[in-house]
């Protein structure tokens, strides 16, 4: 397997997006590019990754090879990259480690690493197709802010999606909080219009410390996309280039937990 990415930027920042969700896991390699699932320790949370064939120039993978790796190593590793150097990922076909290789697009300084890889039993689950009630997309620092904003009142964020637009409120033992956004078309600014698809009302409460928590991809992508409907989880996805990328899937909370 051989992967060149133009710029380490992007992998350090996926990594750095879900590092405290997920400790260890399998970056699943074949031919169409690299995939990741995995859950967090208290099963609340999921995180599923694509980078297509089409990110990397050149790609190569023979055979399908599931790279497992621990986060907290890798992150060590990539911060040794600057983030425009030309970052080149080999391994074998039945891999021990992984080989990075960090080329300066500016200078003649070429770095070379090599990771061991863990053997890591992880189970694939099949996320379903799911039509979804409501699917709003608003700027990815927006959906940062309200989060960020709102936990300073409570563990706990209801999102809820009508026709007047989208709201995110919360209650805790200081006072309540609420933010609402309505669909918004920037000609000027497209990267802060807000759109709200839906086919029909919907209402939700999560754990606002996971949200944040997927908020640090905001750096990946300008938008982020919220996808609802009653009882299933809550879906969060950054576009990344190409047609590639990140998914976090959060359960909602039922009746009265905390």
């Amino acid at each position: 397997m051989e992967a060149r990415l133009e710029q380490a930027l992007l992998l350090k920042r996926v990594v750095e997006a879900i590092k405290d969700l997920v400790q260890d896991c399998n970056f699943d390699c074949n031919d169409t590019g690299i995939a990741l699932q995995a859950m967090d320790n208290s099963h609340v949370a999921l995180v599923s990754m694509l980078l297509k064939a089409e990110a990397f120039s050149p790609y190569r993978c023979d055979r399908n090879i599931p790279i497992g790796i621990n986060l907290t190593s890798l992150t060590k590793v990539l911060r040794c990259a600057q983030n425009d150097d030309i970052l080149t990922l080999k391994a074998e076909d039945s891999p021990d480690t992984i080989n990075l290789t960090f080329e300066s697009s500016e200078s003649d300084r070429l770095s070379e690493y090599d990771i061991k890889l863990m053997d890591i039993d992880q189970d694939h689950l099949g996320i379903p197709e799911t039509e979804y009630a409501a699917t709003i997309t608003m700027p990815s620092a927006e959906f940062q802010r309200i989060c960020r904003d709102l936990i300073a009142l409570s563990e706990s964020v209801s999102i809820e999606a009508t026709k007047e637009g989208v709201k995110f409120s919360c209650a805790g033992d200081i006072g309540n909080g609420s933010v609402t956004l309505r669909s918004h078309t920037n000609v000027e600014k497209p990267e802060l219009n807000v759109e709200i698809d839906l086919a029909e009302p919907v209402a939700l409460t999560f754990s606002l410390k996971y949200l944040v928590n997927f908020c640090k991809a905001s750096a990946l992508s300008g938008s982020v996309k919220l996808c609802l409907s009653n009882e299933v989880p809550l879906l969060v996805e950054y576009g990344l280039s190409g047609s590639s990328w990140l998914r976090f899937y959060l359960a909602p909370k039922i009746g009265d937990e905390e």
